[in-house]
């Protein structure tokens, strides 16, 4: 048995990880080495890759920043989740916002300490990233289509600069990275519409709150139309191993996905549409490994 004090610890411990969504910082790891070894590397060999220290100063500069960011997002939209999350929000008020904002600035300088092993240019990559974290968790994400615009841009920097790093410029790189900006920018444009409640309360002016709810639909519908442009491509203009797979999958995701959102009214719905979203950008993290195993293997 667990004494009070080792709950207390351990209490305070899964609401700082809620807070900085380990989860999700853990998914993003796997991903930019994923896509180092498979994508952004492929020509090199592959314990040049998994061995490399620079690569790992990276990730986990790109990992601390991240964290960073979850933490000054959680501190600004506190009020907003009591009533969006009362859930999540009680876990993370278990935590003070003395020490969240504390850990925050350790986060951030270690990401810089960490950048600076690779190079001052890496240094300055991730001052400007922190700063953009705060400037949209401050600012930016109340206003319509910046907010959204500024969080896919966000979203995806850290993949920039493993693609900075390797100065891989080939095609297949920007479609990809086209297909994962377009999934995300409807990711946050449901989120908006699964959180409108507590944006019409805290005076958020998201898209849904603006234009309305319609509106918001017409443009996902749109966005997840534009996401067979990259899968076309990926599918029939490069060479993508099994990984056809998870594309054919996706699209059959995305029509559902459609189906159920012409029907939503309520936040439940809009959770669920959520979740699907992120199912389908999960998936195609790990499903990196299927573009061509048989190449990786040989590079051993």
């Amino acid at each position: 048995m667990l004494s009070r004090k080792q709950k207390h610890i351990l209490l305070k411990f899964f609401s700082m990880f809620s807070v900085v969504r380990g989860y999700n910082i853990l998914v993003i790891v796997i991903a930019q080495y994923l896509a180092s070894i498979y994508i952004m590397a492929h020509d090199k060999p592959l314990k040049h890759v998994l061995f490399d220290v620079n690569l790992l100063m990276l990730v986990l500069a790109s990992a601390a920043s991240i964290a960073g960011g979850y933490i000054i997002n959680n501190f600004y939209d506190s009020e907003k989740d009591l009533i969006n999350r009362p859930f999540k929000s009680r876990l993370d008020r278990l935590v003070s916002q003395n020490t969240k904002l504390s850990f925050y600035f350790v986060l951030n300088f270690v990401a810089v300490v960490m950048a600076s092993y690779v190079s001052f240019r890496a240094v300055i990559f991730f001052a400007i990233y922190i700063f953009g974290i705060w400037l949209y968790s401050h600012k930016l994400k109340k206003l319509p289509f910046i907010g959204n615009l500024v969080s896919a841009i966000l979203t995806i920097t850290p993949f920039f600069a493993i693609f900075m790093y390797y100065k891989n410029f080939e095609t297949v790189i920007f479609v990809h990275a086209l297909f994962l900006f377009l999934l995300i920018s409807m990711r946050e444009l449901t989120k908006d519409l699964e959180n409108i409640t507590g944006d019409l309360a805290q005076d958020y002016k998201t898209i849904p709150v603006v234009y309305g709810e319609k509106t918001s639909k017409i443009m996902l519908t749109t966005l997840s139309v534009l996401t067979l442009v990259p899968t076309y491509l990926l599918l029939y203009r490069f060479e993508i191993g099994y990984m056809y797979v998870y594309f054919y999958l996706s699209i059959v995701l995305l029509f559902i996905f459609l189906v159920i959102l012409w029907r939503s009214r309520t936040k439940i719905h809009y959770l669920i549409l959520h979740n699907i979203l992120k199912f389908i950008i999960v998936a195609g993290v790990f499903s990196i490994v299927l573009i061509k195993v048989s190449v990786v293997l040989n590079r051993i």
